[in-house]
């Protein structure tokens, strides 16, 4: 039996948009504009095992109201029930139609679940290999998803990595994000001082 293909993911609808069935979805690509473009995607459950279903698409625009978002409308998905159905889905393309990304830039999916690890701020002045184990990489959590500039902050996106404190957001920067290994599923940071205070609640 041929092995199953592998799919990432572009977008999760949302809800319904509209009374015709067309479905508002949170992008989850940085290539939007391809979506616009697209005649077929994939339908995925991400809480079954269930194969990913093709649906063909009969419009799809980026959404002017919110950023962010895009507005799918599929084949045969006629009425806001239909709609409702494929509500919290995931759409998927396959492994193949992955854009090619330039060197220090990294797909949604390749850095979730990516292991965290701290390192010192920077080498003790009179180190030594008998002391070295100190400033050894503490793990610090596992990235749970990236949130992006929008509506509710500007700049630099943010890996949300849960730790056992709870979420902690450090900004997917190079001087804090010091390596990314996606083959090895592994992320070191160098936290500047004060981040962690930034997300205790008051």
């Amino acid at each position: 039996m041929a092995e199953n293909p592998r799919f990432f993911a572009v977008a999760h609808l949302l809800r319904p948009r509209g009374n015709k069935g067309e479905l508002a979805a949170e992008l989850l690509t940085d290539f939007p504009d391809r979506l616009t473009k697209l005649r077929q995607v994939f339908l995925s459950d991400a809480r079954n095992s269930a194969p990913p279903q093709p649906v063909t698409i009969k419009n799809c625009w980026l959404s002017q109201n919110h950023r962010g978002q895009v507005v799918f409308h599929f084949e045969n998905v006629d009425s806001i029930n239909d709609a409702e159905k494929l509500r919290g889905l995931d759409v998927l393309l396959p492994i193949e139609q992955r854009v090619t990304l330039p060197l220090g830039h990294y797909f949604v999916s390749d850095l979730v679940g990516c292991s965290v690890f701290e390192l010192p701020p920077a080498p003790a002045a009179l180190s030594s290999p008998a002391c070295s184990l100190g400033a050894a990489p503490a793990l610090l959590g596992v990235v749970a998803g990236v949130e992006f500039p929008g509506e509710d902050f500007t700049g630099t996106p943010l890996l949300a990595v849960e730790t056992r404190d709870g979420e902690l957001l450090i900004p997917l920067a190079e001087d804090i994000c010091t390596s990314i290994d996606v083959a090895a599923r592994r992320i070191e940071v160098v936290l500047p001082e004060g981040l962690r205070e930034l997300d205790q609640p008051e």
